[in-house]
């Protein structure tokens, strides 16, 4: 039914995290595929990527990646992105009443302050996109990154949170220190 899709480059950390999130999607059945794309990276990410049970590409096209997804339905998330409590079920039911592409709402628990969020310009994926398959191989051109699907998309919001990916860099920033 949902095909998860991450963009990764050094960032094993993160995806473990993301990945870690994802399980009890799959256990429910409503992952049935999970998408690593790399840009080289130097650290683990390939063999997590492989021990997880997903499809890694170290070069792709986005445009062959779309077509060759399992699912009907695409999620794309930053590695270190987490869906939070209730995100199963709000996307099952999203996917049966909806066709637009939807986000996540922003975690109310890691919302950044008021003054940060002042001119600030989110990250592409920072709230992930819920796209059906058949709507991004419409816009997806080759060459085109993940980060540049959602471009002039007009989303919904799920009533499910995304705990955003930079809590994730955060936290692992402050363990290496």
């Amino acid at each position: 039914m949902l095909t998860v899709i991450i963009e990764c480059l050094d960032q094993e950390t993160e995806l473990a995290q993301t990945l870690a999130a994802l399980v009890s999607g799959a256990v429910e059945g409503i992952v049935c595929d999970v998408v690593v794309l790399d840009h080289g990276s130097r650290d683990g990410t390939s063999r997590l990527a492989d021990a997880a049970g997903c499809r890694f590409h170290g070069q792709w096209d986005l445009k062959d990646i779309v077509r060759a997804a399992r699912g009907e339905w695409l999620l794309l998330v930053e590695p270190g992105a987490r869906p939070a409590g209730g995100w199963i079920d709000a996307i099952a039911e999203y996917v049966m009443r909806n066709t637009a592409p939807a986000q996540f709402s922003p975690s109310r628990h890691h919302r950044l302050p008021f003054y940060r969020r002042i001119g600030r310009r989110s990250a592409p994926l920072e709230d992930g996109l819920l796209v059906s398959k058949r709507q991004a191989l419409a816009i997806v051109k080759s060459g085109m990154r993940l980060g540049d699907l959602p471009k002039g998309l007009r989303m919904q919001s799920l009533t499910a949170e995304l705990v955003p990916a930079r809590v994730a860099r955060k936290a692992s920033a402050e363990f290496t220190e």
